[in-house]
Formats: C-alpha cells, structure tokens, sequence
C-alpha cells in the first residue's frame, strides 16, 4: 500500500515536473522572439541613423567642396582682372617713355644749335679782345706784358709799405698790452683746468663673503632689510652682483651709518629687527663723535683755532659729502691751503685767507631746511657763530651770489676756481637736486604722525614711517595720496615719485 502510495506521488510529481518545464520552452520562445524583434528595430533604427549621418556628410563635403571652387574661381578672376590692369599700366607707360623720348630727342637738337651758337660768340669776343689789346697798345705806347709787369711791381712797393705799417703797430700794441695779455692767459689757464665731467655720488658698495650672508641680511620674509632700511633711511639693494650690496641714499652720512651698522651686524652675526636699531643707534652716536673728531684735527692740521664747536662739526660732516666728483673736505682744505699762498704772495694775511677758504662751502653740509644757496646760507652761519666780516663775505661771494667787499673774496674765489675740477654750469643742478629731495622729506614730515621721511632711488621714491598709535591703516592709505597730491601741486621733478607709507605695530612684553 504504501509502494502505490509512493508510485502516484512521483507520477503526480513527474506531471507537474512537465507540465512546468512546458510552460517554462514556451515562455522562453516567447521572450526570445521578443528580443530578436527588438535587435530587428534596433539594427532598422541604426541603420537609418547612420544613413543620415552619411547624407549629411555627404552634402557637407559637397558644400564645402562647392565654396572651394567658388573661392578659387574668384581668386582667377582677380588675378586676371590684376593682369590686366598690370598689362594696360604697361602699356601706358611704353607710351609716356616714348613719348619723354621724343622730348628728349627735341630737347637736344635745340641744345646742339646752342652750343654752335656760343662757339661762334666765343669767337668773335676774342677776335673783339684783341682788337681792343691792339687799340690800347697803340694808345699808350708799350705792350701788354710791359704794363702788367709795372702794375705788379706797383702793388709789390705798396704792399710792402703797408705791411711794415701794420707790423710797426702790432709791435706797439703788444708792448702795452704784453702784461695784462700775459695775466688773462694765465687765468684762462687755470679756469680750464675743471674737468668737463663730474659725477655725484650716490652709492656705496658693502662687499660681502657669500650668497649665505645676502639671506640673513634679507631676513625672513624680508624682515630685516626693511627694518635696515627704516633705521637708516638708506635703499639696500640686492641684486644678483656677486659678493657686493648697494647702498643708496642723497645723504653720505646716512650711507655711511647704513654701511658701519652692516659690518657690524656681519661681523657679529645676530641680525633681527631689534639688533639693528640698537646697532644703527650706537653706530650714528659714534659716527657723530668721529665727525667732530675729524672737524677738530682738520682745524689743528690747518694752524686755524679759535672756531665755534657748531662749525667744527659741520667740518667734519664735509669728510662724507662729495662735492662733483671731489671729496668735499679735502677740496676745502685745498682752497684754504691756495688761498694763504696767494694772500702771502699779495702781502695781505694768510691766516684769514686759510680760515675763509676752509669754510667757504660750510653751507653745502648745514642741517638747516633753507632755499638759500649754499654760499649765502655758509654766510649766514658764519655771521651767526661770530665769524669776521671779511670772513663771511669771502664765504657768501665765492660763487658772486653777494657783492665782494673784502679784499679776500676774490682770493677765495680764484682759490675755489683752481681747486673746484668741475665746471660751474653745473653747480646750480646738483644743488637744485639735493634741495629737492630735502623738500619732499620735509614736505611728508610736516603731517601729524610721521615719525620719519626718506628719499631713495634718486627722489623717484619716498618713503614715510608712521607711528601706529597715531594713523590708523585707513589713514596711512589716505596720507600717500595726500603727499603724493601735494608733491604734485608744489614741486617740480622728472618722471613719477611713489609714495610708500609704512605702519608698524609692535607688541613687547618682558618675561622675568
């Protein structure tokens, strides 16, 4: 029982089995027809795709090949249109040369008839001349040759004459005038002697040992070479020039501070913001005292005592100022030295004649803001610090800016001629540059908060510090345009000048 029981159930299970496996053909018969009609409609649509693509570049070629000949067939109509301009200008031309040609030929003929024509009046002139020489022959009864030989020795006696005349008077006048000739040879001499050139200096070179040392100077992010340049005033250039750094300012003492405060900051090797004002600071105090050092010794080397200390400092800043090419110092020793010679050679006192010419360009290192020419403001300071009068009109007249009333003027005068090497027509230029850049510094010192103003790259440039508890960054922004509008108004100067105004903030805090 239960073996049949088993038998019908695989019987039912094989009937089902095939009744699914049927159904499961004839759903895959039907999926697979399906698909094969969707790839039909798919390949249909592919084809009709790309049978349009074809058309289309089928009639793009065909365009594009239409423009191509219709381009090339205008470019044959133009050349031949140009040909035959070219062959019709040709044309004209062969006719206008033929044309000049003909000028030509006419234009020679007639000039042929002339040339006979002159031949033919040459002839007769000459037959006339010498029918008039026969005339004149017979007239005055000797041959040509006779009385051309008289007329020369005629001119002959009356030239030699005249000659002896003239030799006699110029003999007499230069006995008169032999000695006052001699003196303006002389001093014409000693006038060209001054070089045709002369250059200012503005720039001093610092050496260095390597690249290494151009970095620490730099700093990080430039740190120290701005806080150098602040401290200073004095533009540092670094550039690709091996070994060396550039320093540029006007002003010689400034360049000199800038270069002693490198050397020592090299030397020791700690280079940061800090350390450079304290050097800077140390080393203009120092740089003061050896001005005045120097000002004292050049009064004793000289014989020449008794000088105000003010003057005596302005003696040594002439040691770091170059007056056209030539140290301002030693140009002043050697017009004091020049003038007490010549003051002996006239009898009159070489010691006040040394004493003016060792102060007479005194004006030229004075601190004092003034438009006065250096002459006239050397006088003034003169007179200010009790020098004598004689002193101090041999000072303001030595350029004949102040009428000469003294006796020594115009030995101090002469004196600076032979020792100046420069020529005078450029002595009001310099000086007008030098005015200049001090009038932009003072014109940015006159506004509430500037702390300091320099003038670099040749007055191209002027640099302004600012203190930060007073201006603000708007401010500052507005203070550049402010200068920068005045100095535009109120000066005169080649090219552009930039405004550069720096704000710096600092905090210091001491641990203990």
């Amino acid at each position: 029982m239960l073996l049949f029981y088993l038998l019908s159930a695989i019987g039912g299970a094989a009937a089902a089995l095939g009744i699914y496996v049927g159904l499961a053909r004839g759903a895959a018969r039907s999926k697979a027809s399906a698909i094969v009609e969707k790839a039909k409609l798919d390949a249909e649509t592919i084809k009709q795709e790309k049978i349009l693509q074809a058309k289309e570049k089928f009639l793009q070629l065909k365009s594009e090949h239409e423009s191509y000949i219709a381009g090339k067939n205008n470019e044959i109509r133009d050349k031949e249109n140009a040909l035959r301009s070219r062959e019709g200008q040709l044309r004209e031309q062969a006719s206008e040369q033929g044309r000049r040609q003909h000028e030509l030929d006419v234009e020679k003929g007639q000039l042929n008839q002339r040339t006979e024509a002159l031949k033919l009046k040459e002839e007769e002139v000459a037959r006339m001349h010498e029918q008039v020489n026969r005339q004149l022959e017979t007239v005055a009864g000797m041959s040509a040759d006779d009385a051309r030989k008289m007329l020369v020795e005629n001119l002959k006696a009356e030239a030699r004459t005249e000659a002896q005349a003239y030799i006699n008077d110029t003999m007499d006048e230069a006995r008169m005038t032999a000695a006052k000739e001699a003196k303006r040879i002389v001093i014409n001499t000693i006038q060209r002697t001054a070089t045709e050139t002369a250059v200012e200096n503005a720039v001093t070179t610092f050496p260095i040992d390597n690249d290494e040392v151009k970095g620490r100077i730099i700093g990080r992010e430039g740190r120290n070479i701005r806080a150098l340049e602040a401290a200073t005033g004095v533009e540092i250039v670094v550039d690709d020039t091996p070994d060396a750094i550039l320093l540029s300012a006007f002003d010689p003492v400034r360049r000199e501070v800038a270069r002693l405060s490198l050397h020592q900051l090299v030397l020791d090797g700690r280079i940061h913001p800090a350390r450079i004002e304290e050097v800077v600071a140390k080393v203009s105090k120092q740089l003061e005292e050896e001005i005045l050092e120097t000002g004292k010794r050049t009064c004793i080397d000289l014989g020449i005592h008794g000088v105000n200390i003010e003057l005596v400092k302005l003696i040594g800043r002439m040691k770091y100022r170059s007056s056209y090419g030539q140290n301002l110092l030693q140009h002043s020793r050697e017009v004091a030295n020049i003038s007490a010679i010549l003051a002996s050679e006239l009898g009159l006192n070489p010691k006040i004649a040394k004493r003016a010419g060792l102060l007479h360009d005194i004006g030229k290192v004075s601190v004092d803001d003034t438009d006065l020419p250096h002459a006239l403001l050397g006088a003034k300071l003169a007179e200010t610090y009790k020098e004598r009068p004689e002193i101090v009109n041999a000072i303001g007249a030595h350029h004949e800016e102040m009428e000469m009333t003294s006796i020594i003027s115009p030995l101090v005068l002469v004196a600076d001629a032979i020792s100046g090497a420069r020529p005078g027509a450029r002595r009001e230029v310099i000086e007008s540059y030098i005015k200049r850049l001090k009038g932009m510094e003072d014109l940015a010192a006159s506004y509430p908060g500037v702390v300091k103003s320099y003038a670099i790259q040749a007055g191209r440039e002027l640099r302004v510090i600012v203190g930060s508890e007073e201006v603000s960054d708007s401010q500052a922004a507005r203070l550049s345009t402010d200068i920068a509008q005045r100095i535009q108004d109120e000066m005169t100067y080649p090219g552009q000048v930039k405004i550069t105004v720096i704000r710096e903030t600092r905090s210091v805090a001491i641990a203990k």
